[in-house]
């Protein structure tokens, strides 16, 4: 970290000069960027700020009105200190016009009794900056060889979150995009003080840039995500503004992060590992052009242009939430993965069938299923499900997507699979397979709420609102999600929310002003209808 002014004034050269603050004293923490002698007064266009000036005085001006201007100068560049050498220029104190902008100002001026050696002062405030620049250099060095560490070894977010804490000795959480906390380190201090109401406080954390300081609560708060999609914040709580170092800190754990949840792969068989390394990236975009995930899957046998295309899911029956339940074993999923590949060259249908997500807490057999013109997805989906289910027995649950026509579209049908299985995965169906139309609103938003996506559309639609109630202690969420389920029956509203209607109508009134919504809109209110059974499913963990 640079040194501040204090740092200075406590330096030999500088003490051998017996420094008086005569302006300026509560800003003595500036930091000193560099030290430059300057006896002109027309300095400041050639400093980038961040400097100490040291001068005679001899080339100052006599009137007030220019001494004034020299001072706004230096003070609009941001120079951090002026350092006047009294005996040539003036005798015992800078002329009071001076003093006077420079208090204004809030410009730091320091007058020197005795006549130092100026290259004495500007050599060891110079040697003090490389020797700080320097140690920050091996600490970002070290941090680094931390953390790709950490990236190779494929360390969890558990463990990662507990190196920022033990590394930078202060609590560290990581949150998702609905403030829900994922993860979270206390540093030997009390968690449940730490978490207490964790999300009103974060919602009040709103730092401008990706990477912020919050001078209210003394958070420094960093987004985490990768290839443009963000799904979590991490944050240190501090106290104080965070130093260079404490900065590449959290930079460096939330790129490990990210490249964590995009590379948590293990070893399986060579075949199924090509073909799901294909899918993954199908799903990932990581393809810059569709004809190259085509070239791939055709030299292993899949043809996928000219095709109908349509993705599967299969995994275990039992929860998937990793809060609520493991990975499934590797070689349960790798057996499954080779049983479903068996059963679709049995069918003779062509497709690329691999682990995804392997060892995480969502890993599932993916099967990206090519059909000819004229097949029936329905009539290739049985018989790949029949012969699945004869070797796997009813433990195994199987989800398709709708049928799609480019590989741009993949994705799409996958993840309709992926929301299937999770839901059909909980219940007790013994369907050979499962598609969307076997949903309900509510199991879906449930099955979706870890995505990113979804917890940016309740924030857009609802955040304000939740925020309004945090700060005010208000039920007007609870108010919105009666009028709504209630079919926007304002008088049976009113009655189970226990208030008359005037009362009613007034917190009504408000929500309006609040979210800036027409509840007399019905897209409106389908919309906010729609965030709030989101919402719940966000929750679903604290019920």
């Amino acid at each position: 970290m640079l040194p501040t002014l204090d740092d200075v004034l406590q330096l030999d050269a500088v003490r051998r000069g017996q420094p008086r603050v005569v302006a300026g004293a509560d800003r003595t923490g500036n930091l000193v960027r560099w030290v430059h002698v300057a006896e002109v007064t027309d300095i400041a266009h050639l400093l980038h700020g961040g400097e100490l000036v040291l001068t005679t005085g001899i080339a100052l001006p006599d009137e007030p009105e220019r001494l004034r201007a020299y001072i706004a100068e230096l003070a609009e560049v941001g120079v951090s200190g002026l350092m006047i050498e009294l005996g040539r220029r003036y005798a015992s104190r800078p002329p009071a016009a001076l003093v006077a902008a420079a208090e204004d100002l809030g410009l730091p001026v320091v007058v020197l009794a005795h006549e130092p050696a100026f290259v004495d002062i500007t050599e060891s405030v110079h040697a003090r900056i490389v020797q700080e620049q320097f140690a920050e250099l091996r600490a970002s060095e070290q941090l680094h060889e931390i953390f790709t560490q950490l990236s190779v070894e494929g360390a969890s977010t558990d463990e990662v979150v507990r190196q920022v804490a033990a590394i930078g000795g202060h609590p560290v959480v990581l949150e998702n995009l609905s403030h829900r906390v994922l993860a979270a380190d206390a540093d030997g201090r009390d968690p449940a003080e730490l978490l207490s109401a964790w999300e009103t406080r974060s919602r009040a954390v709103r730092p401008r840039t990706r990477t912020g300081y919050d001078a209210a609560s003394g958070w420094l708060v960093t987004t985490v995500g990768a290839r443009g999609e963000d799904w979590g914040r991490l944050i240190i709580v501090l106290g104080s503004p965070p130093s260079p170092r404490e900065t590449v800190l959290i930079e460096r754990a939330a790129t490990t992060l990210a490249l964590g949840r995009l590379l948590d792969r293990h070893a399986e068989s060579v075949e199924r590992q090509a073909h799901g390394t294909i899918i993954a990236r199908i799903l990932a975009h990581a393809y810059s052009d569709p004809q190259e995930a085509a070239a791939r899957a055709r030299a292993l046998g899949v043809p996928l242009s000219g095709r109908r295309l349509l993705g599967a899911v299969l995994r275990p029956r039992g929860p998937a939430h990793p809060a609520r339940g493991s990975a499934p074993p590797v070689g349960e999923l790798s057996a499954l993965a080779e049983t479903a590949a068996a059963a679709c060259k049995d069918a003779r249908l062509a497709a690329l069938v691999g682990v995804l997500d392997e060892g995480g807490p969502q890993a599932r057999v993916g099967v990206l299923a090519s059909l000819p013109a004229r097949a029936d997805a329905e009539t290739a989906l049985t018989e790949v499900a029949t012969r699945i289910r004869k070797q796997s027995g009813g433990d195994t649950v199987m989800a398709a997507g709708s049928v799609v026509e480019t590989i741009r579209d993949v994705r799409r049908s996958f993840l309709e699979a992926e929301q299937v299985a999770d839901v059909a995965a909980r219940g007790s169906g013994t369907r050979l397979f499962y598609r969307l139309p076997d949903l309900r609103l509510r199991g879906l938003l449930h099955l979706l709420r870890d995505d990113a996506r979804v917890q940016t559309f309740v924030e857009r639609e609802l955040g304000p609102l939740l925020e309004y109630d945090a700060q005010r202690g208000s039920d007007l969420t609870r108010i919105l999600e009666l009028y709504l389920e209630s079919g926007r029956n304002k008088a049976v509203a009113a009655q189970q929310a226990h208030l008359s209607r005037p009362a009613f109508y007034e917190r009504l009134r408000r929500i309006e002003r609040v979210l800036d919504a027409d509840l007399d809109d019905v897209e409106s209110c389908v919309s906010l209808h729609v965030a709030l059974l989101a919402l719940s499913s966000v929750r679903w963990e604290r019920s």
